[in-house]
């Protein structure tokens, strides 16, 4: 009997030391993709090592495990569906004994604590450390810095517990409600978290479906368009005469001082100009299989699954209307490997997959098409680090929505693991149902926009409304673009 007990307490062990093992790989490769992604946009500074040096490598630390967080959240549903699938077809494989639910579970569970770390105390932290200089008439240094930073820290935590609490007693002023806040791990963070993961299933409302019409835009940027009924060989000498003109003006002006402001100006005319005859060379350079195959195919690919996604919201919509279960509170944990949570088995756990990744892309892309976030879009090897640790930010609140979102949405039928399937709102009916309208409306809106802008500026110039800034400008890159020499492109 104690030989017994023995041996299970050394496959606990053992199944204990390897679920760590995989979870510390698992983050050391996320961690080395973040690290690179970050140091291709971050500005290059000196090497010379002095204070701002050290405070700029630490907080570059802090944002590389941030963004390793998040794209630990993004695989979260992914990495499980599969996890299910190879667990149903192969259940007693000698070599997958190590995919089990304690794993999933336990990489849920890391996510979520660590994403919290993460929007709550590092990247406050990081920006604090960034900005701070010392108090005054302390000495200066890394000490002074510190502690400046945690003052701030400690500031914003009551600025925020007081705001929460406020919040609390306006929505549920109840003793009960009241008493449990003083339950700081077991309520309060997680409560907190709902809220903020509340506020990013918002902004992926809000940024997705912009994002699924503007990735049209973005693939025809990346991708050489076909050539029809084009003369590139004529378009690329207007381009070129335009070049020499600006040109000659600009060595003209240089020579005058009080020429500069325009010399700034033809130097960036130039500039579009130059870029303009780049892009024209590559059309002409590229293949016939490159120009008139794959274009196309790509924007089916998009305006598919687009179109898949929409379709899967509106069966959820159905699905919430006569089915309580569909509700993503609403179902129970199954366990890992049981039952197949796809209709269509592994075909359609492919598609989900792809689908999610697809709307993660294109959150972010719509992301940073807003106006409102245009000053966090990254360039390379020119982003400061407060711009890094803003999109870091964003982009942890987007990914730790994802998961919510796909399951709120239907893209998958796959549980909520952990403490993501606790928010409290994922079980209000009003609440989920609107969520699903709101994204299949403001979707489906985005894309007529898109497909329609053109025939809209058609109609415009017919009727000789287009002088009066109606539609898009014309150097919009959603509406037409200057051709060559200088006329808008139309349909």
């Amino acid at each position: 009997m104690e030989e017994d007990d023995v041996t299970i307490r050394e496959q606990n062990f053992h199944s204990q030391v390897r679920e760590y093992i995989i979870c510390f790989l698992l983050f050391a490769a996320l961690y080395i993709v973040s690290y690179c992604i970050i140091t291709r946009y971050k500005r290059k500074t000196d090497d010379q090592e002095d204070e701002d040096a050290i405070v700029n490598r630490i907080s570059l630390y802090l944002c590389t495990f941030t963004l390793a967080m998040s794209g630990g959240a993004v695989l979260l549903l992914p990495f499980s569906i599969i996890s299910n699938e190879i667990l149903l077809s192969f259940p007693k494989n000698y070599y997958i004994q190590w995919l089990n639910g304690s794993l999933i579970h336990g990489l849920w569970n890391l996510v979520s604590l660590f994403s919290n770390l993460c929007l709550f105390v590092l990247m406050p932290f990081a920006y604090f450390f960034l900005e701070s200089e010392g108090f005054a008439g302390s000495k200066k240094g890394i000490k002074s810095r510190v502690l400046e930073t945690f003052v701030m820290l400690f500031l914003l935590g009551l600025l925020i517990l007081g705001i929460v609490w406020v919040a609390s007693a306006l929505i549920d002023n109840d003793a009960a409600s009241m008493e449990s806040l003083y339950d700081l791990w077991e309520f309060y963070l997680p409560y907190l978290y709902s809220c903020i993961s509340l506020m990013g299933g918002l902004l992926l409302l809000m940024c997705t479906p912009v994002g699924l019409s503007r990735m049209f835009t973005v693939m025809g940027q990346l991708l050489v368009k076909p050539t029809i009924l084009e003369d590139l060989d004529e378009q690329i000498y207007c381009v070129t005469l335009q070049e020499e003109a600006l040109q000659r003006r600009l060595n003209g002006s240089t020579s005058h001082s009080h020429f500069q402001g325009i010399a700034h100006r033809l130097n960036k005319e130039l500039d579009i100009v130059r870029d303009q005859r780049t892009k024209l060379e590559r059309r002409k350079k590229a293949s016939a299989w490159e120009k008139n195959l794959l274009y196309p195919i790509v924007m089916l690919i998009l305006l598919t699954g687009t179109t898949i996604s929409v379709l899967l919201v509106a069966l959820n919509i159905l699905y919430l209307l006569v089915d309580e279960t569909a509700m993503p509170k609403g179902s129970e944990d199954r366990g890992l490997g049981n039952t197949s949570l796809s209709t269509f088995g592994l075909v359609q756990a492919v598609v989900d997959i792809i689908l999610m990744f697809y709307l993660m892309v294109s959150s972010v892309v719509g992301f940073y098409s807003l106006r409102v976030f245009e000053g966090l879009t990254p360039r390379k090897d020119d982003t400061t680090m407060t711009t890094i640790i803003g999109c870091c930010v964003s982009i942890l609140v987007l990914s730790s929505a994802l998961p919510v979102m796909s399951r709120t949405l239907g893209i998958t039928r796959f549980d909520l693991l952990g403490d993501f399937g606790r928010f409290n709102w994922l079980g209000n009916f009003y609440i989920v149902l609107s969520y699903n309208l709101l994204f299949a409306v403001v979707t489906t809106l985005c894309l007529v926009r898109k497909f329609t802008s053109a025939v809209r500026e058609e109609l415009l110039k017919a009727l000789g409304l287009d002088k009066l800034q109606l539609s898009n400008s014309p150097t919009d890159p959603e509406s037409g673009k200057l051709s060559a020499n200088g006329h808008q492109k139309t349909l």
